[in-house]
């Protein structure tokens, strides 16, 4: 396993400016295609899950930030508010969960509609210190895989372990594994929201659905978000270190700040429970891990460039990959140096495919296709487009009902 930094820059896929800033990357277009694959991906499995997306501004009014209790306890974190005029203050969001309270709040509900699942890849910014910034693994623009389940209290746990099968399906889509299970608690001090009945509550509800989903994890104190407990999907990185991806949270405290209620079945008010969820954590974050845990060797669906056309002598492959352009694989062509310097330098990008066009090829209507493993086959046409098609599709299991969360 490399360092990310080390193999996104060899590999293209992001850049740091001094002009726009530390913790800012600037994805180039090898890491924003691969990216943009995954976040279709993403997108697509919580639509089979029963999510429904939404886009929010990364900015609002201060006074959310008051009543999310944001700025009363998380404000070192955020950055300052922006004063626009004489009444208008500003502030860069640090989290989306208010902005989807809004959603939620948009209309009256009913207990028909719940659980409610609204989901997003939306932007939020944290007033990291430069000290601790470091390639995609710690930035100040954070796009993050977001989601919050509006429910009953009797739907809590059935919807932490939904929120778990699909952390389950989307990692092993990625290829990787977490390193651990956590049950984040609350810790001393005023950053947390000071009401012990409340956490004890989420707590217990956390506690058991883990328990129920079998899954091994260890307690850690003062880890918690300031609101509530949370179940944190952990990793490790080229050099041991530990941080978190994704996570599952129980929050009793939203709700009640943005007066979130919705009808009952006996015509009474109730108030959700929100259920905060990241599948797959920051697009930043997500994509340093990936690096490293594949060497910059995507899988297939989700790498830059997935098929490099090489043309030999007067042969084109203007066409073949155009063909492979029309069924939606993202394709290079590359003209210059000898045919084994054109092989070698795709390898060393990682490329799944390649694909060599001589006059021999073009005369049978064939294609000579080199796999990332070392295999050489030399198919039709066709045949080749089929199995490149299957090859370099995005993974769409069927929901499985049930299914459970392995240790």
């Amino acid at each position: 396993m490399q360092d990310h930094r080390k193999l996104g820059r060899e590999l293209e896929l992001f850049h740091s400016d001094p002009l726009v800033g530390a913790g800012l990357p600037i994805w180039l277009p090898r890491g924003a295609a691969a990216r943009r694959a995954v976040e279709e991906y993403l997108l697509d499995l919580e639509r089979r899950h029963g999510y429904q997306h939404v886009y929010s501004p990364p900015l609002a009014k201060a006074e959310m930030y008051y009543r999310s209790g944001h700025l009363p306890h998380y404000a070192d974190d955020m950055f300052p508010p922006m004063a626009l005029g004489d009444d208008d203050v500003f502030v860069l969001r640090p989290s989306l969960c208010p902005h989807h309270a809004a959603v939620f709040a948009a209309r009256g509900r009913s207990y028909r509609e719940l659980p409610l699942r609204v989901g997003e890849i939306g932007g939020q910014y944290r007033a990291e210190r430069s000290g601790v910034l470091g390639g995609l693994s710690r930035v100040r623009a954070i796009s993050l895989n977001d989601g919050h389940v509006f429910c009953a209290e009797d739907q809590v746990e059935a919807e932490i372990l939904a929120a778990l099968r699909v952390m389950q399906e989307a990692h092993a889509a990625l290829g990787f594994e977490p390193a651990s299970w956590r049950l984040s608690l609350r810790g001393e001090g005023p950053k947390y929201v000071d009401d012990p009945p409340m956490w004890a509550r989420a707590t217990a509800v956390l506690r058991g659905a883990l328990e129920a989903a079998g899954v091994a994890y260890v307690e850690a104190e003062g880890e918690a978000a300031f609101y509530g407990p949370k179940v944190d999907i952990q990793l490790r990185d080229y050099a041991g270190r530990e941080s978190t991806l994704a996570t599952v949270q129980v929050d009793y405290f939203m709700p009640a700040r943005f007066d979130l209620s919705y009808v009952d079945a006996d015509g009474s008010r109730r108030r959700p429970v929100m259920v905060h969820r990241s599948a797959a954590g920051s697009m930043e974050r997500l994509f340093a891990h990936l690096i490293e845990v594949h060497d910059g060797a995507f899988p297939a669906w989700f790498a830059p460039v997935q098929v490099e056309v090489l043309p030999v002598g007067e042969a084109s492959g203007r066409a073949f990959a155009d063909e492979c352009r029309a069924i939606g694989l993202r394709v290079q062509e590359s003209y210059s140096g000898s045919l084994a310097a054109r092989i070698r330098e795709a390898s060393l990008r990682r490329v799944p495919f390649v694909a060599v066009l001589g006059a021999n090829e073009l005369a049978s209507g064939s294609v000579s296709l080199r796999s990332r493993d070392g295999s050489v086959s030399s198919l039709p046409v066709a045949s080749a487009l089929a199995l490149l098609e299957s090859a370099c599709g995005s993974p769409k299991r069927p929901v499985a009902e049930g299914s459970s969360v392995p240790v």
